[in-house]
């Protein structure tokens, strides 16, 4: 069933809560908008850019572990490692 919301003279808009606690989102957070064909929008919580779970994907048994400044010594010299 469509919620039907007013929009301030401002040109704001308030979600209700139902709407909030289906995105998931709570005071504070953010909302990402996508701006449709037809002039419909698509409403969503922000993509979690939280890097630190990638910590170690790439990493294979076998393979040594390489310092930053190791890296960097390798690219600035143009050897593959």
């Amino acid at each position: 069933m469509p919620l039907e919301l007013t929009v301030t003279a401002k040109g704001q808009v308030t979600l209700r809560k139902a709407v909030l606690r289906h995105l998931g989102i709570k005071p504070g957070d953010k909302i990402e908008i996508a701006l449709l064909d037809g002039g419909r929008v698509e409403l969503a919580p922000p993509v979690a850019r939280d890097f630190s779970r990638l910590r170690g994907v790439l990493r294979r048994p076998a393979q040594p572990v390489v310092t930053l400044q190791q890296m960097r010594d390798a690219i600035g010299t143009g050897r593959q490692r």
